[in-house]
């Protein structure tokens, strides 16, 4: 069973390139599902549309007529694609793709479903270890400027002293004097 299912891998820049950050999440369309998964958008809405209980608002959203334009706006989308956007489509999020798999029981639906899952992983992994590196970047940069403040109170006494050494008379020698023959 397995070796199908691996048979029916879709390149990871596809199902990358249908990930959207909508409300601040990351999403993927019913449309772009149904084509991973080789179903009509209106069957894979039908199916969710029947266990509604299934996706709660962080599984799963119906995008606004602002928010669908705002989407349209960022990519140009020719006409047959704006034919497929009749009706405002849902929005799922890493949780709802999951919940998806139990509601889309075909073989290449579960398929497609953990390469997705996977994917989602990467990209959290992806985005904390850039945040761990700013954080140690930012850290470095502290310590950087640290100790160029350190290092220009440093040369601030040394010019101090030195300006002072220059001011001064010069001092009698103390000690024992010998004579010169």
């Amino acid at each position: 069973m397995m070796k199908r299912a691996e048979l029916l891998h879709i390149p990871d820049e596809i199902v990358m390139n249908k990930i959207y950050v909508i409300r601040n999440q990351k999403v993927m369309l019913d449309r772009d599902l149904a084509e991973l998964y080789g179903v009509e958008t209106k069957v894979l809405k039908q199916a969710v549309k029947r266990n509604l209980n299934r996706f709660p608002e962080d599984f799963m959203f119906e995008l606004t007529e602002i928010e669908l334009n705002n989407w349209r706006s960022q990519f140009v989308t020719s006409n047959s694609d704006k034919m497929g956007l009749r009706y405002l489509p849902f929005a799922f999020t890493e949780q709802g793709v999951a919940m998806l798999s139990s509601v889309l029981n075909s073989e290449k639906a579960i398929s497609v479903n953990i390469q997705i899952i996977r994917i989602f992983t990467r990209i959290r992994q992806m985005l904390s270890d850039n945040t761990e590196l700013r954080l140690g970047i930012e850290e470095l940069r502290k310590k950087t400027e640290n100790n160029t403040k350190n290092i220009e109170v440093v040369f601030q006494y040394l010019d101090e002293l030195l300006d002072k050494k220059e001011n001064e008379k010069p001092r009698t020698q103390i000690g024992y004097k010998t004579s010169k023959k």
